[in-house]
């Protein structure tokens, strides 16, 4: 199987039940469901995890919205843009394999942080993957196009 070095798992983070904070985490379980640990697992496959870039941070930051990693609500920090990657595209992640599902949809939760960051991130908030080999991603694996 050729692969495609694309950039690195930066951060990862986790929405526990009750919390309205994601709770950072130094790895990533992945089960064929979705996320060890997140209060999402099992709820819908095709939006399991969310993958935000380093970019999205980066445009808030430029227009003067304070910002915190793990407040656009993903799952995996990356430093390069995924956004335009295709539904059905496979990644590879440690030793994890996903699939894009689809686009991020703006939620609403985002104007709880500054009333301009939905308009901002309208293409750029993240996208959605699917498990489709289960396993662990660490901090700084690289991430590979399948």
């Amino acid at each position: 199987m050729d692969k495609k070095s694309i950039g690195n798992a930066v951060n990862f983070f986790v929405s526990k039940n009750g919390l309205n904070k994601r709770e950072p985490k130094d790895m990533l379980e992945l089960e064929l469901d979705g996320v060890c640990e997140d209060k999402f697992k099992g709820k819908d496959i095709s939006r399991s995890i969310l993958i935000v870039s380093q970019k999205s941070y980066e445009m808030a930051k430029q227009n003067n919205i304070k910002i915190n990693n793990g407040e656009l609500g993903e799952n995996i920090l990356v430093n390069f843009d995924p956004y335009s990657l295709k539904s059905g595209t496979k990644l590879y992640i440690g030793n994890a394999i996903v699939e894009i599902s689809k686009k991020s949809t703006l939620c609403s939760s985002l104007s709880k942080v500054d009333n301009k960051l939905p308009k901002l991130l309208k293409d750029n908030r993240g996208i959605f993957a699917k498990v489709i080999e289960a396993g662990t991603i660490n901090k700084n694996d690289i991430v590979e196009l399948l």
